[in-house]
């Protein structure tokens, strides 16, 4: 892929957005850096000089056509996806090109499906949602380790991060998911999403070794609920996450990740410990490497790449396992972590 592919990136400056822009050069792309504030936009273009900047707001839909003139696709990195999502597919539409987010807020993503799907069909575009850490990457190990089971009673997807030191992004779009939710918790039980307003459980998940068994909060639920029941038949589908990663993410005087190594990644380490079960039988899958955010870029950057190629299954409003080869496409990703699918 060459360096005239060029990629609109919006909130390019934010802590994501900086490790797409990254991969996106090192993939041979040529990012376009855009955003909502002009002098953060211009602060990080500094040390990214010969790249093209045009600030867009997402009330002006005429600076996000300009911001997406002459690209291939748009990466849209700028939360609370509740207010950047929709704007950003509108621009991508008339544009004509592919959109990938990298939205965890379950709300947004439910919100570009609904509002989206008969539209983007219709055009024959390709819209990504949740193409991150949460959403895509569960989606690509369960559709995985289905294989050719064409649906199934359960998918459990386990989260071991060993901490989580949340950004300004995650906090706010968090703050935005909990006030549409009215303080509710949401699942996805009987082929539907429920909010409820009892507590989450807690159990006992025994991830692979070396992490083990650890406590973890059940229903802690993430984008995947989302993205997996959206292609794949099954009724019931929960997600878990350690104890102490959610108690990070409460506590509110969590400092925001700071870098370890020259790619700018925090120390966190994560495992993600995917159960499919149908009629008594079960599969399996899991990954695990080091950065929830940083692991963000490459889902994204190799979704496009994809969609580019035309190596996609469908258009429209699609999740990652139903519009690429799930297994395919985690095999691609094994220099940034490991993988493992139980045959």
């Amino acid at each position: 892929m060459g360096t005239a592919h060029t990629v609109t990136v919006y909130g390019a400056y934010g802590h994501t957005g900086r490790f797409v822009v990254a991969e996106l050069l090192d993939r041979g792309f040529a990012p376009l850096l855009s955003g909502r504030d002009a002098d953060k936009l211009r602060a990080f273009a500094a040390s990214h000089p010969g790249l093209d900047v045009r600030p867009a707001t997402i009330d002006d839909p005429a600076s996000l056509d300009r911001a997406l003139a002459g690209s291939a696709a748009v990466i849209n990195c700028a939360g609370p996806f509740a207010a950047t999502a929709a704007p950003v597919i509108e621009a991508a539409l008339r544009a004509g090109i592919p959109y990938v987010d990298v939205a965890a807020e379950i709300e947004a993503n439910l919100d570009t499906f609904t509002h989206y799907a008969d539209r983007a069909r219709a055009a024959g575009a390709v819209v990504v949602p949740a193409m991150a850490f949460y959403g895509a990457l569960g989606d690509l190990l369960v559709t995985a380790a289905m294989g050719d089971w064409t649906a199934a009673d359960e998918a459990h997807v386990a989260y071991g991060l060993s901490g989580w030191h949340p950004t300004t992004g995650t906090r706010e779009a968090g703050a935005v998911s909990r006030q549409r939710r009215d303080g509710q918790r949401v699942r996805y039980s009987g082929g539907r999403v429920e909010y409820r307003d009892d507590a989450a459980p807690t159990l006992k998940w025994a991830f692979p070794d070396p992490m083990g068994t650890r406590e973890v909060i059940g229903e802690f639920s993430m984008a995947d609920i989302v993205t997996i029941p959206s292609h794949l038949a099954i009724p019931e589908v929960s997600s878990y996450m350690t104890v102490e990663a959610a108690k990070d993410l409460a506590a509110p005087d969590t400092p925001a990740p700071a870098a370890v190594d020259e790619r700018g990644r925090s120390e966190q380490t994560f495992l993600v410990d995917v159960l499919v079960r149908s009629n008594g039988r079960e599969r399996r899958a899991a990954a695990s490497g080091q950065d929830i955010y940083a692991i963000t870029a490459p889902l994204a950057v190799e979704a496009v790449h994809r969609v580019l190629m035309g190596k996609t299954r469908t258009v429209g409003v699609a999740s990652a396992g139903a519009i690429f080869d799930a297994a395919d496409f985690l095999r691609t990703l094994t220099a940034h972590m490991s993988i493992d699918i139980q045959e």
